[in-house]
């Protein structure tokens, strides 16, 4: 029996001890269905010989267990009934030690990362198979343009672990800037001994990271030693996380040096400081205002957030011809994100400071994010659309138009009136007809009319 007790809590993973238990409760369960059973049982169990001890109570009136005797049936006297309880009691209580178990392993891991192998994906979320549990990566925490295909192994950061009735669910992320920090740490021996920190972090999932560090060590140069022999571990990073781009600076406690290494790889030629410490005013070359302010303001907001100020970057051109700042890493047509994680000077650890001026530990943050999630889940899905058909247009008949009135006819031309003949005078040439009437010549004075013969 001890024999089969140990290769059963092999197989299973399990501690002989934690399955005594289980036999022990089984048991329990099995006396109660006999016929004629007391109202309560203790069972002990020898772990060397196996024996087992059966001691049975009554209940009297006001709940107390009195009347304490042996009962320890035979093997033959728990019956069929009690048989079958003890298979299914022994089958559930090993299942929910399993199930405490794997809670308890990955309970302790929030904020570690997980190795998975892809197992499905669809619109909401993407299933990661750990081994012994399945890890719940969100569409929410999935990295933009990435397109993870079934068998592919992903890393990714531990947000949360829920315990639920079937088993430990493992929330994890791919956009946390946790990720970066702890691929840092695999890769980078100097970050996991302390030798290097990571002071603040800022990212844009899927497209780029700038991260700031430090050494305890003066020996020690933090962004060489991120960066690797040749770019070896950086590179290492940049491949987990699919190409995204990762800038590091080194960190400084002179806010002007800080803004300026942020902004890299654009060279400033000056930065000015507000008088409360919240705002940059940048002035670069010429040609180097648009690297300074990157591809939709992206170099400029990433340092914004890195340094945790506003950052206006103007020419020295438009410097010279008066030109106000204007702040090209806060356009109001670009989508920020809703904070950044910079590193506390004095504890060392980072915290998440908002746009609204909250600051959480990661702790906290973390907290936050579990309890947003689970809002989420337990959101009701929403109902499909109601399909409106709407009625077809009834044909318009437009009226017959009215027959237009007959023309009326034009009146006749009028006649131009008869050109009266032209009379000759006489021993003055005939004149041409010219279309008018001639006026009708009068005889000269003194001469005579001709006079007719009769």
């Amino acid at each position: 029996m001890s024999e089969a007790i140990r290769l059963l809590a092999q197989e299973k993973g399990l501690s002989e001890d934690s399955l005594l238990h289980v036999l022990v409760d089984a048991l329990a369960s099995a006396y109660k269905r006999r016929p004629g059973a007391a109202d309560e049982v203790v069972v002990e169990v020898d772990a060397q010989t196996m024996d087992f001890t059966f001691t049975a109570y009554d209940l009297d009136e006001d709940g107390n267990w009195v009347n304490e005797r042996d009962d320890t049936p035979k093997r033959e006297e728990l019956g069929r009934i009690a048989a079958q309880t003890f298979r299914q009691v022994m089958s559930q209580r090993i299942r929910e030690v399993e199930r405490d178990r794997k809670f308890e392993e990955y309970a302790n891991r929030e904020g570690d990362i997980v190795t998975g192998i892809i197992q499905r994906t669809d619109s909401r979320y993407t299933l990661l198979d750990l081994g012994r549990v399945e890890a719940l990566l969100p569409q929410a925490e999935q990295v933009p343009y990435e397109r993870p295909a079934a068998g592919d192994r992903a890393k990714a950061y531990i947000v949360e672990v829920r315990k639920t009735i079937k088993g430990p669910q493992i929330v994890v992320s791919r956009t946390h800037p946790g990720l970066i920090k702890r691929l840092f740490e695999l890769e980078v021996p100097e970050i996991a001994d302390g030798i290097v920190e990571i002071k603040a972090c800022a990212r844009e999932p899927g497209h780029r990271t700038k991260i700031a560090v430090s050494s305890n060590d003066h020996n020690v140069d933090p962004v060489g030693a991120c960066v690797g022999a040749r770019g070896g571990r950086v590179r290492m990073v940049v491949n987990e996380m699919r190409g995204e781009k990762i800038d590091i600076i080194q960190y400084s406690d002179d806010l002007p040096e800080f803004v300026e290494k942020a902004l890299q790889p654009a060279k400033v030629s000056q930065v000015n400081i507000s008088d409360d410490r919240t705002q940059a005013d940048v002035i670069v070359p010429d040609h180097m205002l648009s690297l300074a302010i990157g591809r939709e303001g992206q170099n400029a907001r990433l340092a914004a957030r890195l340094t945790g100020v506003r950052v206006d970057i103007r020419s020295e051109t438009q410097v010279a011809e008066g030109v106000p700042p204007h702040g090209h890493s806060l356009d109001p047509d670009v989508e920020y994100a809703e904070g950044q994680w910079v590193g506390n000077t004095e504890t060392g650890e980072m915290e998440w400071h908002s746009t609204d001026g909250t600051v959480l530990s990661e702790s906290d943050w973390l907290a936050q994010q579990a309890a947003a999630n689970r809002a989420e889940a337990e959101a009701p899905a929403q109902p499909p659309p109601e399909l409106v058909v709407e009625p077809p247009a009834e044909p318009v008949v437009e009226p017959p138009a009215e027959p237009e009135p007959p023309a009326e006819p034009e009146p006749p031309a009028e006649s131009e009136p008869p050109v009266e003949p032209m009379v000759d005078v006489p021993g003055e040439p005939a004149a041409e007809p010219t279309g008018e009437p001639a006026e009708q010549s009068e005889p000269p004075a003194g001469a005579q009319a001709p006079r007719s013969d009769g």
